[in-house]
């Protein structure tokens, strides 16, 4: 084999690319959805072996994989909400993201969202149910998300909170429609069409429920950017 090559590990059901992080900085990551709870425990236990100083993560993981995951890897992190895992060691946070939900019924995707950022090296913090139905609950975190690197605001129904965040603070900032809502927000479809029509500048959109892309390209943003004085990650020195 051409050493110059990038390396797989063939599973016999999958071709890892363990050169992931090499190439781009971050491992590659287990998409739960479709396999079997046998194969993701197998996929994060192969990841882990080749990344073991870096956590590794699988995302939209139905229960029962959930539950084998905790069960023959006790070393992981499973969060329910997320419907996620980690296996290994987060890396050490540099910069910091804010994940902002409308509302509480957003929570698995800003917890999917959240989780990405960490475990792709950015430090993270949760504002939650600050929708626009009741705005006094935004402007009084006002600073707060003015002071991060970078943010994800997550939102269903008609998706009118990232223009509301993105008209308050020039943060870089990443908008997730979400399929919450009654008959004619259309799966997510209508929060999707209302931000990708966002008046406020300095807004990109993933496509809906996309909690994971979201918060792997915030956490580059927040890597590039810090650390900035205030803006550095807890515990880090500015």
């Amino acid at each position: 084999m051409d050493p110059t090559e990038p390396r797989t590990q063939d599973l016999g059901f999958a071709r890892l690319d363990v050169d992931r992080a090499a190439r781009t900085g971050d491992p590659e990551v287990v998409l739960g959805q479709g396999k079997r709870p046998e194969q993701v425990v197998t996929l994060l236990r192969t990841l882990h072996r080749e990344h073991p100083d870096r956590a590794v993560l699988a995302t939209r993981l139905a229960p029962e994989a959930l539950e084998l995951v905790a069960r023959e890897l006790p070393e992981a992190t499973v969060d329910d909400v997320a419907r996620a895992a980690t296996l290994g060691p987060l890396p050490s946070p540099r910069g910091l993201v804010l994940v902002v939900a409308a509302g509480t019924s957003d929570a698995p995707v800003a917890a999917e969202a959240a989780l990405s950022v960490a475990a792709h090296g950015a430090g993270v913090r949760r504002v939650d149910d600050v929708g626009v139905a009741g705005l006094h609950r935004l402007l009084a975190v006002r600073d707060e998300l003015a002071a991060a690197d970078a943010l994800v605001v997550v939102a269903g129904m008609e998706g009118a909170l990232p223009s509301v965040v993105g008209g308050l603070v020039g943060v870089p900032l990443v908008a997730v429609p979400t399929s919450i809502g009654y008959g004619a927000s259309l799966g997510g479809v209508s929060a999707l069409l209302g931000m990708l029509n966002s008046c406020a500048p300095g807004i990109g959109v993933v496509n809906i429920d996309n909690g994971y892309g979201a918060g792997v390209l915030a956490a580059r943003i927040a890597r590039q950017s810090a650390p900035r004085g205030t803006r550095a990650a807890p515990g880090e020195q500015p």
